[in-house]
């Protein structure tokens, strides 16, 4: 894989490729369709496509990461079509075989409230959090009968949390990578306000990093979860 990586775009990290090799593990249907949720550099959907998947979307709030998918897929041979948006917003209407997302995830330092430029690539509010709530919530809806979702993250910002709530949206959902190691520089630069927040064991300088897989059932009469329906009930 060829991989240009300008400035103002996150390089991917050690976690991307870990992604990738669950990736390889997994089984697509024949033209699957695939979306990378924060694609950044486009790694994850150029390695879908090498993986044999025929439709590739996706998807970055960074224009210039947007562009940086763009001609990686040129350099690498792929066609993926890209588009700058928050999440599935721009892919509203669609539903794809898998779903690939190495989201932000590091919990937000004192000074990184209202993130701005590559800071955006990692942080993820004070615990972690928000991007992958929202991927758990959101993506059931966006996949076929069968299809899957595949996210990486660290087991500090809670495992149980993120497997709960894609069985919660009608997921099978299962760790299906796991390795063990220091603290990444992002995490290590702010071990301080971790501690503090009870998010990391004092002393602790070491973490699991994760890929979580959540599948939906391959029967078509079993639809995920109507999210703003049981809203409005309980209101």
């Amino acid at each position: 894989m060829r991989l240009v990586v300008p400035p103002g775009v996150f390089r991917p990290p050690t976690d991307t490729y870990m992604l990738i090799d669950a990736l390889r593990e997994q089984t697509l249907p024949p033209r699957a369709s695939v979306l990378d949720v924060c694609t950044g550099s486009g790694a994850l959907a150029i390695a879908a496509a090498l993986r044999g998947a025929r439709e590739i979307s996706a998807v970055d709030v960074s224009r210039r990461a947007v562009l940086t998918a763009r001609l990686n897929g040129r350099l690498n041979g792929v066609r993926i079509r890209v588009r700058r948006g928050d999440l599935f917003a721009p892919f509203a209407r669609s539903r794809f075989d898998a779903i690939l997302s190495n989201p932000p995830y590091v919990p937000a330092s004192d000074d990184e409230h209202t993130p701005r430029g590559l800071q955006r690539a990692w942080t993820a509010g004070p615990d972690g959090r928000v991007f992958i709530d929202r991927l758990c919530r959101e993506a059931p809806e966006h996949l076929r009968p069968g299809g899957f979702l595949l996210l990486v993250q660290s087991t500090l910002i809670g495992e149980h949390e993120t497997l709960e709530m894609l069985r919660e949206g009608g997921l099978e959902a299962e760790t299906v990578l796991r390795r063990r190691g220091e603290l990444g520089p992002l995490m290590s630069a702010r071990v301080h306000a971790l501690e503090q927040r009870g998010i990391l064991r004092a002393g602790e300088r070491h973490e699991d990093v994760i890929v979580v897989r959540g599948r939906r059932p391959a029967r078509a009469d079993t639809p995920p979860p109507d999210r703003a329906a049981a809203v409005r009930a309980a209101g």
